[in-house]
């Protein structure tokens, strides 16, 4: 079994890798800078506690499935924002569910704990961000804008952009055009 590992930049590092698997009793078979080859399969409770080891050394187990389920989880959470969100009447709970095939709570916690951030906030960010760039383009309208990110209203657009920015949408809108005439 082939186990990758972030961060294994020298010749210490292998050797660091290599007590901290023995010292588990998990026999290895190779080690090179960014991998260790292991000969069985290894419990994800042996697993976990060779990679909190593995983090005390600065190192740490690659993740592969779980870096792959939250960028299938961020790509869905885009598409929602800037497409499915405003064209139909599902939740992105119900969304989320049907485009990844699990459980919500399980991936808004794995999500949560990954990113530092829950889904909604990432959300709200992704179309804060979207916002920003239609603002700068200056070619439609708040309510435009709003209906276009899914915002039931105006209001409700420029509470959450403010929330976010710590200005309003014509404030931003203004700044920026102060900005682009002062040059």
């Amino acid at each position: 079994m082939r186990i990758k590992i972030r961060n294994m930049v020298c010749k210490t590092c292998i050797l660091v890798v290599s007590q901290i698997f023995e010292e588990a009793g998990i026999k290895v078979e190779d080690v090179k800078i960014g991998y260790v080859v292991v000969e069985d399969k290894i419990t994800p409770f042996k697993l976990d506690a060779v990679n909190k080891r593995l983090k005390k050394a600065g190192l740490e187990i690659i993740d592969v499935h779980k870096s792959q389920l939250i960028n299938k989880i961020k790509t869905s959470i885009e598409e929602y924002a800037y497409t499915e969100g405003r064209q139909s009447k599902l939740k992105l709970s119900d969304f989320l569910k049907m485009k990844i095939d699990l459980n919500y709570a399980y991936i808004s916690s794995l999500f949560s704990s990954d990113q530092g951030i829950t889904i909604e906030k990432y959300l709200i960010k992704l179309k804060i961000e979207r916002a920003q760039v239609m603002l700068l383009c200056d070619e439609k309208e708040l309510a435009e804008i709003a209906w276009e990110l899914g915002y039931s209203s105006v209001p409700h657009f420029s509470g959450q952009f403010k929330k976010t920015t710590g200005i309003s949408p014509t404030r931003f809108k203004k700044t920026i055009k102060q900005c682009y005439n002062e040059k």
